[in-house]
């Protein structure tokens, strides 16, 4: 009788799994950089090759870091979203070019818009790494101190700015 009630049981945990993880978000990938300060760096600007600027340069504000890239699908469908938002947000959003060449992201950012208070460049990607990108677009939103309180995986949306960053924004700032 045993030997028949393991492999039911071993059967039913399985299913048990496979259900829970069914029903899990892919979009709600915890990062475990949250409530943590943001990786260091230092990098040149896109628009402005000669100057450089890391995160103590953005310490004392809340900030915004949306990873983007020309060649990024999902980047040029969140893109117009972000061009409007910028129009009336109250925080500066700042651009990580994200292991992309630099000529195809000017040119995209003059053809679609610039959104972004400065890109900083990720040639190689290693700011991303630090930043546990693994895929673009992603969005942080980092704190006065320099920790981040969110991360965005995928395309931002109206909703997802109207009903979790602004909220989170405003608090921040308040």
């Amino acid at each position: 009788m045993n030997r028949f009630l393991w492999p039911l049981v071993a059967f039913l945990v399985l299913v048990g799994f496979l259900a829970v993880g069914l029903n899990l978000n892919p979009r709600e990938v915890p990062s475990p950089l949250i409530d943590k300060p943001a990786p260091e760096f230092r990098t040149t600007l896109l628009q402005e090759p000669e100057r450089s600027v890391g995160k103590q340069d953005l310490v004392g504000q809340v900030w915004i870091l949306n990873v983007w890239a020309s060649w990024c699908t999902a980047c040029r469908e969140e893109h117009p979203v972000l061009v409007d938002w910028t129009k009336r947000a109250a925080v500066p959003l700042y651009g990580l070019n994200y292991k992309d060449e630099a000529g195809a992201a000017k040119q995209w950012l003059q053809r679609l818009g610039d959104p972004y208070k400065a890109s900083f460049v990720d040639r190689d990607g290693r700011i991303g790494i630090d930043f546990g990108v693994y895929g673009v677009p992603e969005t942080f939103v980092v704190d006065k101190t320099g920790v981040i309180r969110y991360k965005h995986i995928g395309p931002v949306t109206p909703e997802v700015l109207r009903d979790t960053i602004e909220p989170l924004v405003r608090k921040l700032n308040g």
